[in-house]
């Protein structure tokens, strides 16, 4: 199969997982390249990576999910040739599940969707109680009239052009929100794919709740500056 497709993996202390989720997505059909952007790790992460074969991009600094999705993907602009690859972005942690991101990357491929999004058909017990899920998939339907399953589900597959028209990509953990509302509203074919994936499950601890906290700040920025409104309020152009 002619190579099309190159996998970023924005990764933040995911020493444990990063070697099986890069040599993973390296074999999948049609991936020749592995982006791994070491997102302010205090440990052996982009060591790990690179010895997976995967080209690592450092940030000196922890720069959210967001910013390391750009960087990968101006990474990957450097080794595309004239034709631009397609853009798989898989969470650190998937480990030898990634395997099944192929179904993410087929309807890209064959030209039937513009951005697809996992469904992970095995959903593990989460800390929290659902109200980011419900804060994005209510906003995301009330700005589109598209029903998400998963609405902040991060493993996407989509086409150099419609990456770049949802730039610049909403803010921290409100990336995949904006992602969506933006993609549907300039007419891009976006479509979920139920696949056999999972990650490390997010707990009850302290440190958990305010990851949630993060979540819902940022989800409910990017919600609240796709609002007219806001946005005529703000001088902010999308």
């Amino acid at each position: 199969m002619t190579a099309d497709t190159a996998v970023v993996i924005p990764a933040k202390n995911e020493g444990e997982r990063i070697a099986a989720t890069v040599e993973t997505a390296l074999a999948l059909p049609g991936v020749d390249l592995v982006v791994v952007v070491d997102d302010g790790s205090t440990d052996r992460t982009g060591k790990y990576a690179r010895e997976a074969g995967a080209k690592v991009v450092r940030h000196s600094r922890n720069r959210g999910k967001a910013a390391a999705m750009e960087t990968g993907a101006e990474s990957v602009r450097l080794f595309d040739g004239d034709v631009p690859r397609h853009l798989l972005f898989l969470d650190a942690d998937l480990g030898h599940t990634a395997a099944a991101a192929a179904a993410l990357i087929e309807p890209v491929r064959q030209g039937r969707a513009d951005m697809t999004v996992a469904v992970f058909s095995t959903l593990v017990k989460l800390g929290g109680h659902g109200i980011v899920v419900r804060l994005a998939r209510d906003g995301i339907k009330r700005a589109t009239g598209f029903e998400a399953v998963q609405p902040l589900n991060g493993q996407r597959c989509l086409t150099r052009a419609a990456f770049e028209a949802a730039r610049p990509l909403a803010y921290g953990f409100g990336v995949e929100t904006g992602l969506t509302i933006d993609l549907l509203r300039k007419g891009f074919r976006v479509s979920e794919v139920e696949v056999e994936m999972s990650h490390r499950a997010t707990g009850s601890d302290l440190r958990s709740q305010l990851h949630r906290a993060g979540q819902l700040r940022d989800v409910a920025l990017a919600l609240a500056l796709r609002e007219p409104f806001v946005r005529d309020t703000l001088g902010v152009r999308r």
